[in-house]
């Protein structure tokens, strides 16, 4: 297709956008001196290039999105619809306090509302999105070591099953990580961990259920031997929508906590954004949060008050469905991954035997030796029928894995729909597996090189001179 530079007619215009009501003035400013190479489209041109693109793209709207570990569930309107309101959208940070009381209402409702959820006493909205929460959190148990005296104390634990952030937030908050193995259940090993925790034990970063999507039972234990061992246990909230209403982390021992409320609690997710991250913590940690009056803080992690509008999508989502609905997506989010784990389990059976949470990982290991149909190769195979891939290759210690989370907001019909492309194309893979390498063979764009497009990645158009 055309790309919208090369759909420019000179003098072409269109008047979708308003005049400036504001006076123009750029006194001793640096302007260019060539006009700006921006294309000139009518308005009928433009609306019919952005739609097609749209048509192009695949979301939530168009088909099943089962992206393990990144919730990409339907969110209700009445969210985006509340955050769209003038007296939201139309304020300034700056704003005298006692001109956004309401606001100020908002925040301080998800700040409570939060804390119930997750059992932490304290939290921040400032953080901007999942792994920025988690260097948030990283930097408070930092803050309080050297506070406290332990200068010593510089090892963060990190199971191998942990998203891929962990170790990159512990690493810039300044700690080495010790990474654990787990054991034949895809739980912690708890050898391993009682093997490295020492002296030099800052803490340890889990997520639970973990990205296997596997509760892990030893939790209790887990969080103790870490305080017996001097350090602090952080909660990686990525995966909360499978237990929250059920479980809260502060109840498991963890003393700080992320969630990605733009997955959890109703911003579409995806695309690089907009995310929230609030971090939250137990009492004894408070004065080290974002913003705190103590001189302990660890500061700001971003301008003024966060994400608001996240924050405001995330507080429609809870008052809406309530403290039942709450606990109806944990329920709903693991019948729904049980239901497709079980329903697939002759042909796929999952890395690790038992009940899985909200999301399960089988391994497609056998498939590639049988055909040489690869996760990749199915995958792609998926998309032939308006499916989204799961994730693939994740976590590591699976090989050929798909990692598929079908979330709470997928009814029976859909997910049987697709146990049923599934088991085509596994089918297929045995009757013509070359079908299925060669896939996909209806979409915009076929089979590329992905190796080539990463190292030569064209991203720039080149106007003619």
């Amino acid at each position: 297709m055309s790309l919208i530079f090369e759909k420019s007619i000179k003098d072409r215009e269109n008047i979708i956008l308003p005049k400036c009501d504001v006076e123009i003035t750029m006194p001793n400013s640096p302007l260019r001196d060539n006009m700006a190479n921006l294309p000139e489209v009518s308005e009928l041109d433009l609306s019919r290039h952005y739609t097609f693109l749209a048509s192009r793209a695949h979301g939530v709207n168009s088909g099943f999105y089962p992206l393990g570990s990144c919730t990409m569930k339907y969110n209700p309107k009445i969210s985006e619809k509340v955050a769209s309101y003038d007296e939201f959208i139309n304020i300034h940070p700056l704003q005298p306090k006692n001109t956004v009381e309401g606001c100020e209402e908002v925040i301080e409702k998800t700040e409570e509302y939060l804390c119930e959820i997750t059992g932490m006493d304290y939290i921040s909205l400032q953080p901007a999105a999942g792994a920025h929460g988690e260097l948030t959190g990283m930097l408070m148990i930092k803050a309080y070591h050297l506070d406290k005296g332990n200068k010593e104390k510089n090892e963060i634990i990190i199971p191998d099953s942990a998203h891929g952030t962990n170790p990159a937030s512990a690493v810039m908050a300044g700690f080495k990580v010790v990474n654990i193995k787990s054991n034949e259940h895809g739980m912690v090993d708890m050898d391993d961990l009682r093997a490295n925790l020492n002296e030099n034990t800052a803490g340890l970063m889990l997520t639970n259920p973990n990205t296997l999507g596997i509760f892990d039972t030893n939790i209790l234990e887990i969080t103790k031997l870490v305080h017996d061992a001097g350090g602090l246990c952080y909660y990686d909230g990525a995966n909360l929508n499978a237990v929250m209403g059920i479980a809260r982390p502060g109840d498991m021992g963890f003393d700080v906590t992320h969630l990605n409320i733009h997955k959890t609690f109703s911003t579409p997710h995806g695309g690089g954004g907009p995310g929230s991250g609030p971090c939250g913590c137990k009492a004894f940690l408070k004065d080290y949060l974002p913003m705190s009056n103590s001189e302990k803080s660890i500061g700001r992690v971003m301008g003024y008050y966060g994400n608001f509008l996240v924050i405001v999508k995330a507080l429609t989502y809870i008052m809406t469905i309530g403290s039942n609905g709450i606990k109806e997506v944990g329920e709903n989010a693991v019948l729904n991954a049980n239901y497709m784990r079980i329903k697939l389990g002759d042909i796929f059976p999952t890395a690790y035997e038992g009940m899985c949470m909200h999301e399960f990982v089988v391994s497609l290991d056998n498939l590639k030796k049988e055909t040489g149909v690869t996760a990749l190769d199915f995958s792609k195979a998926l998309l032939d029928h308006g499916i989204h891939p799961p994730t693939m290759y994740f976590p590591l210690i699976v090989h050929e894995a798909l990692m598929i989370e079908p979330t709470e907001t997928e009814s029976k019909e859909t997910l049987d729909e697709a146990i049923d492309v599934i088991r085509e194309i596994y089918n297929t893979a045995h009757s013509d597996s070359s079908k299925i390498k060669n896939s996909p063979l209806s979409t915009p764009v076929g089979r590329i090189d992905e190796v080539l497009a990463a190292r030569e990645a064209k991203l720039r158009y080149e106007f003619e001179a």
